[in-house]
C-alpha cells in the first residue's frame, strides 16, 4: 500500500513539472525567431511556428533566416526598382518581421534636397511595446562621420518625425508580443543623387 502511494506522488510530481514546462512555453520565449520546434522538453529558446488543438499559441510565424542580437534593417532613400514592394505598408496587421521591415522603409521621408547630404547615413536604436508605440525616444548609434552638427540635427529629426507620422503600428497578438522590449537598429542611407536635383551646398559631396 505504501509502494503504492510513493508512486502516485512521484507520478503527480512530473505530471506537475511538466505541466509547469507546458505553460512557460505558452508565452512568447523572450529569445524569439530561433529555428527550433517548440517542446515541453525543450530548454533552449524555440518558436512555434503553426497552431493545433495541442497548442493554443501564440502562433509566431517561423523566421527563414537568421538574426543576431538586434534586429536590423537598413533603408534606401531610393530604393532599387526590383525591391519596391518592400518599401510598400502592409495593408494589414504587421504578422511578420517582413511585415514590419516594409511598413518601417514606408515611413521614411528625408530631409529636402536643399537640406540633405548625399551620401548621408545615420543609424539609430529603439524598441516597441507590444502595443506598436515606442519605448522612448530613438537613439542615435552611428552618422557619417565629418558631416557639420546641424546636418546630423537635420537627420535625425526627418527620422524623429518619419518614425512619429507611423506609429503605433498595428501589430498581431503574436508579433507584438515577440517584439516587445527587442532592439531594433534601423540604418538610413541617402542614396539620392542630390547633385543632379539641386544646386548648393545640398549637391556636393
Amino acid at each position: 500500500m505504501l509502494r503504492r502511494i510513493v508512486i502516485c506522488l512521484s507520478l503527480a510530481v512530473v505530471a506537475l513539472c511538466v505541466a509547469r514546462v507546458a505553460n512557460a512555453q505558452q508565452g512568447v520565449n523572450p529569445v524569439p525567431f530561433a529555428h527550433t520546434p517548440c517542446s515541453v522538453l525543450d530548454n533552449e529558446p524555440c518558436t512555434p511556428s503553426t497552431c493545433s488543438v495541442f497548442n493554443h499559441g501564440p502562433c509566431l510565424p517561423e523566421i527563414d533566416y537568421p538574426y543576431g542580437e538586434n534586429l536590423q534593417l537598413t533603408i534606401l532613400t531610393v530604393p532599387p526598382q526590383d525591391q519596391a514592394e518592400k518599401y510598400r505598408k502592409p495593408d494589414h496587421d504587421l504578422n511578420t518581421i517582413g511585415d514590419l521591415f516594409a511598413a518601417l522603409r514606408s515611413c521614411w521621408s528625408p530631409p529636402p534636397a536643399d537640406t540633405a547630404r548625399e551620401g548621408m547615413q545615420m543609424s539609430v536604436r529603439f524598441s516597441f511595446k507590444r502595443s506598436g508605440e515606442m519605448i522612448g525616444a530613438p537613439r542615435l548609434t552611428f552618422a557619417t562621420k565629418g558631416v557639420p552638427a546641424d546636418t546630423r540635427t537635420t537627420y535625425l529629426n526627418a527620422i524623429n518625425a518619419s518614425l512619429k507620422q507611423c506609429l503605433p503600428l498595428k501589430f498581431s497578438s503574436g508579433l507584438g508580443g515577440a517584439l516587445a522590449g527587442r532592439p531594433i537598429m534601423i540604418r538610413y542611407v541617402d542614396n539620392r543623387e542630390l547633385a543632379k536635383t539641386a544646386d548648393g551646398p545640398a549637391g556636393k559631396p
